[in-house]
C-alpha cells in the first residue's frame, strides 16, 4: 500500500473534490449503496487481497489486446510504454484496496478526483512524467464498468464463500465501481451539467 510512484491518497498533493458530500451521499442513495454495501465491499477486499496479481494480469490482458484501449498508454504513435503501463498497474491495483477498504469519506471522495484529472487532459501523463496521449476517452471509463465488473466474480468466488455472499459481495462491488466511475467523469462534463 505504500510506496506506489504517483499514490497520492489523502495528501496535500490531492485538492478538493467539487462534489459535496451531500451531493455524493445521493449519489450512493442513488445506486443503493447501503451500509450492508459496506460490508460486503470490506468481505471483497479480503477474499482479492491475495489475488490482485491475477486480476490486474487478467485486465491488463484485455487492455492489451484491444489496441484502441491500449492506445491510452502508448506515445500517440502506436508505441506501448512498458513504464507507464507498470506505474498505473501499481496504482490500479491500490484502486482495488481503496474500492474495497476505505471510507467513503472526504478523503476518498477528493482522491477519486484526482483519478479523474489523470485521466483528463487536466493531469493525465503528469504523474508518471510520460509523453502519451493526453486524455482517456470518457467512453471507454464509462465502457469498463462492465468488463472491471464481470471478471471480479471468478475472483470472488474463488475461495469458497457462499452463493449469497458471493453475490452481495459483487452487488456491492458493482455499485463502487459505478460510483468511482460517476465521479471520474466530472472533468468531462461541462461546468454546471454534472
Amino acid at each position: 500500500m505504500h510506496n506506489i510512484n504517483g499514490y497520492t491518497y489523502g495528501t496535500r498533493a490531492v485538492v478538493s473534490s467539487p462534489i459535496s458530500l451531500d451531493d455524493f451521499e445521493k449519489l450512493k442513495t442513488t445506486v443503493l449503496f447501503s451500509e450492508e454495501d459496506v460490508r460486503y465491499l470490506q468481505m471483497a477486499g479480503e477474499v482479492l487481497r491475495d489475488q490482485i496479481d491475477d486480476i490486474l494480469d487478467l485486465w491488463y490482458g484485455f487492455v492489451g489486446s484491444h489496441p484502441h484501449l491500449l492506445y491510452y498508454f502508448t506515445d500517440g504513435k502506436g508505441s506501448a510504454q512498458g513504464d507507464y503501463l507498470e506505474a498505473v498497474r501499481q496504482r490500479f491495483g491500490q484502486w482495488i484496496h481503496d474500492l474495497c477498504e476505505r471510507p467513503y469519506d472526504q478523503t476518498w471522495l477528493n482522491y477519486q478526483h484526482e483519478i479523474a484529472l489523470r485521466h483528463h487532459t487536466a493531469k493525465k501523463n503528469k504523474t508518471d512524467g510520460v509523453e502519451s496521449v493526453p486524455l482517456i476517452h470518457s467512453r471507454y471509463l464509462i465502457a469498463f464498468i462492465y468488463p472491471i465488473t464481470a471478471t471480479i466474480r471468478q475472483f470472488l468466488a474463488a475461495t469458497g464463500s457462499s452463493a449469497e455472499d458471493i453475490e452481495k459481495m459483487h452487488q456491492a462491488w458493482f455499485k463502487a465501481v459505478v460510483l468511482s466511475v460517476t465521479l471520474w467523469s466530472v472533468p468531462f462534463v461541462k461546468e454546471g451539467a454534472f
